[in-house]
């Protein structure tokens, strides 16, 4: 599934089509596409995993779900989910979720809870795990109602990086440590982000897949945990378990 910083190499992929007019649409999604056809494309804009092209009154919410891929000014021979042609070129989706929502976009999306959005509130985040003590941090930090955009592989790098083990309970977490999980998901946001557009973003995972932990030389452990039943990656030496 892509993560946020995907969703945000997307957005910036396809800013030639800002301003240009829908001149034909097809696709084999549900929801209404044909409306989009001579619609003009007031912007693009992310949220999390969520990308939205909007135009005046609607905009169309597309989720890569686990699979989803996307094609600009080429195809793939799939049949596409949409596709939007305009007079310079198209944009192609695949094997993805795809919304009408209508209204103003901005009074649906809290764009606080984005942590690769420029309002971003950390201090929103922290009052929002308050709610939450019992539950896992693992959980915790893929709640995209709290940090929308974080995925699996950014989870277990930020719980490593602060050396928190993934089953601690945000409740029992010390506030110190907390406040570097909640700064970290949004700093290895962005780092995430350079390194995929250079090719390079597997090389500078330390804990996601890995055997081995880096910092005490011993195996890593691999397992599914909390309630969303994720994998995780961690050391047991140097992440502290709190409960």
């Amino acid at each position: 599934m892509p993560e946020g910083p995907s969703i945000v190499i997307l957005k910036e992929e396809v800013q030639q089509f800002t301003g240009q007019k829908v001149i034909s649409v097809s696709g084999n999604s549900s929801a209404d596409i044909h409306r989009l056809e001579d619609k003009i494309i007031q912007e693009f804009k992310t949220w999390g995993k969520h990308f939205l092209i909007c135009f005046e009154g609607f905009t169309v919410k597309i989720h890569m779900l686990m699979f989803g891929t996307y094609r600009v000014n080429e195809r793939k021979e799939t049949k596409p989910r949409m596709s939007l042609v305009f007079e310079n070129g198209e944009l192609n989706f695949y094997t993805c979720s795809i919304k009408i929502l209508e209204g103003d976009i901005n009074a649906l999306y809290d764009w606080e809870e984005d942590v690769m959005n420029e309002k971003w509130n950390a201090k929103k985040a922290k009052q929002n795990l308050k709610k939450i003590p019992d539950e896992m941090i693992c959980d915790a930090v893929l709640d995209q109602n709290i940090f929308a955009g974080v995925g699996n592989i950014i989870k277990n790098e930020v719980l490593y990086r602060c050396r928190i083990h993934p089953e601690s309970l945000v409740g029992k977490i010390p506030p110190k440590d907390l406040k570097q999980i909640i700064d970290e998901c949004s700093i290895y946001s962005f780092e995430f982000l350079d390194w995929k557009k250079n090719y390079e973003l597997k090389k500078h995972w330390l804990a996601y897949t890995k055997p081995t932990c880096l910092r005490c030389n011993l195996p890593m452990i691999r397992k599914h945990t909390g309630k969303r039943n994720r994998r995780s990656f961690f050391c047991t030496n140097c992440q502290k378990l709190h409960i």
